[in-house]
Protein backbone atom coordinates (compact mmCIF):
# COMPACT_ATOMS: atom_id res chain seq x y z
CA UNK A 1 0.00 0.00 0.00
CA UNK A 2 1.64 3.21 -0.68
CA UNK A 3 0.75 6.49 2.03
CA UNK A 4 1.32 9.81 0.96
CA UNK A 5 2.10 11.73 4.61
CA UNK A 6 1.78 15.26 4.36
CA UNK A 7 2.78 17.74 6.90
CA UNK A 8 5.12 20.70 7.24
CA UNK A 9 7.05 19.50 9.83
CA UNK A 10 10.33 17.68 8.04
CA UNK A 11 11.15 15.23 11.32
CA UNK A 12 7.65 13.50 10.27
CA UNK A 13 9.52 11.65 7.44
CA UNK A 14 12.09 10.51 9.89
CA UNK A 15 9.45 9.51 12.16
CA UNK A 16 7.53 7.39 9.81
CA UNK A 17 10.21 5.52 8.70
CA UNK A 18 11.39 3.99 11.83
CA UNK A 19 8.33 3.50 12.99
CA UNK A 20 7.13 1.64 9.84
CA UNK A 21 10.61 0.35 8.90
CA UNK A 22 9.68 -3.87 9.61
CA UNK A 23 6.82 -2.78 6.70
CA UNK A 24 8.77 -0.86 4.87
CA UNK A 25 11.23 -3.37 4.88
CA UNK A 26 8.32 -6.37 3.95
CA UNK A 27 7.32 -4.44 1.16
CA UNK A 28 3.53 -4.46 2.92
CA UNK A 29 3.43 -0.26 3.15
CA UNK A 30 5.49 2.11 0.94
CA UNK A 31 5.45 6.04 1.84
CA UNK A 32 5.76 9.10 0.02
CA UNK A 33 6.29 12.53 1.85
CA UNK A 34 4.68 16.19 0.81
CA UNK A 35 5.74 19.04 3.39
CA UNK A 36 2.57 21.23 1.99
CA UNK A 37 -0.75 21.08 0.39
CA UNK A 38 0.57 22.29 -2.47
CA UNK A 39 2.80 19.69 -2.76
CA UNK A 40 0.99 16.86 -2.25
CA UNK A 41 -1.03 18.09 -5.09
CA UNK A 42 1.71 18.58 -7.31
CA UNK A 43 2.75 14.41 -6.19
CA UNK A 44 -0.97 13.39 -6.57
CA UNK A 45 -1.68 14.85 -10.34
CA UNK A 46 2.24 13.39 -11.06
CA UNK A 47 1.63 10.19 -9.34
CA UNK A 48 -2.54 9.51 -10.59
CA UNK A 49 -4.17 7.38 -8.11
CA UNK A 50 -0.68 5.34 -6.30
CA UNK A 51 -1.29 7.17 -3.18
CA UNK A 52 -4.16 4.93 -1.64
CA UNK A 53 -4.29 6.49 1.56
CA UNK A 54 -3.68 9.71 2.59
CA UNK A 55 -2.42 11.21 6.07
CA UNK A 56 -2.23 14.75 6.65
CA UNK A 57 -1.73 17.22 8.58
CA UNK A 58 -4.65 19.96 9.48
CA UNK A 59 -2.23 23.15 10.80
CA UNK A 60 0.14 24.11 7.78
CA UNK A 61 1.12 26.82 6.08
CA UNK A 62 -0.17 27.80 3.36
CA UNK A 63 -2.89 25.65 2.22
CA UNK A 64 -4.29 24.14 5.09
CA UNK A 65 -5.04 20.26 5.37
CA UNK A 66 -9.06 20.59 5.68
CA UNK A 67 -8.20 22.69 1.90
CA UNK A 68 -5.84 19.74 1.23
CA UNK A 69 -8.78 17.11 1.71
CA UNK A 70 -11.44 19.11 0.13
CA UNK A 71 -9.88 19.41 -3.44
CA UNK A 72 -8.90 15.59 -3.09
CA UNK A 73 -12.24 14.54 -2.31
CA UNK A 74 -13.32 16.76 -4.93
CA UNK A 75 -10.91 16.26 -7.35
CA UNK A 76 -9.54 12.31 -7.01
CA UNK A 77 -12.72 10.29 -7.13
CA UNK A 78 -11.74 7.02 -9.17
CA UNK A 79 -10.47 5.06 -6.69
CA UNK A 80 -10.94 7.94 -4.35
CA UNK A 81 -7.80 7.64 -1.48
CA UNK A 82 -8.66 7.47 2.02
CA UNK A 83 -7.92 10.41 3.87
CA UNK A 84 -7.14 10.38 7.61
CA UNK A 85 -6.84 13.75 9.20
CA UNK A 86 -3.79 14.40 11.79
CA UNK A 87 -3.75 17.35 14.28
CA UNK A 88 -2.49 18.76 17.68
CA UNK A 89 -5.65 20.67 17.95
CA UNK A 90 -8.34 17.83 18.22
CA UNK A 91 -10.85 20.37 18.58
CA UNK A 92 -14.73 19.83 17.73
CA UNK A 93 -14.79 22.54 15.44
CA UNK A 94 -11.80 20.74 12.72
CA UNK A 95 -13.34 17.15 13.55
CA UNK A 96 -16.80 18.87 12.36
CA UNK A 97 -15.02 20.04 9.29
CA UNK A 98 -12.90 17.28 8.47
CA UNK A 99 -15.88 14.68 8.86
CA UNK A 100 -18.34 16.94 6.26
CA UNK A 101 -15.16 17.86 3.86
CA UNK A 102 -15.18 13.54 3.58
CA UNK A 103 -11.82 12.33 6.03
CA UNK A 104 -12.37 8.89 6.65
CA UNK A 105 -10.87 9.31 9.90
CA UNK A 106 -9.06 12.09 12.72
CA UNK A 107 -6.49 11.50 14.62
CA UNK A 108 -4.79 13.79 17.02
CA UNK A 109 -0.83 14.04 18.03
CA UNK A 110 0.71 12.80 19.47
CA UNK A 111 0.12 9.75 16.85
CA UNK A 112 -0.65 6.36 18.87
CA UNK A 113 1.40 4.26 16.52
CA UNK A 114 0.12 0.98 17.95
CA UNK A 115 -3.43 2.32 16.73
CA UNK A 116 -2.17 3.63 13.34
CA UNK A 117 -1.05 0.57 12.43
CA UNK A 118 -4.11 -1.19 13.35
CA UNK A 119 -6.16 1.01 11.04
CA UNK A 120 -3.80 0.49 8.37
CA UNK A 121 -4.01 -3.47 8.88
CA UNK A 122 -8.26 -2.86 8.61
CA UNK A 123 -7.46 -0.74 5.35
CA UNK A 124 -5.09 -3.50 3.97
Amino acid sequence: MKILVVDDERDVQLLFQQRFRKEIRNGELKFAFAFSGEEALQYLEAHNHEAVLILSDINMPGMSGLELLEQIKKNFRKPPPVVMMITAYGDRENYETAMRLGADDFITKPVEFGVLKDKLKAIL
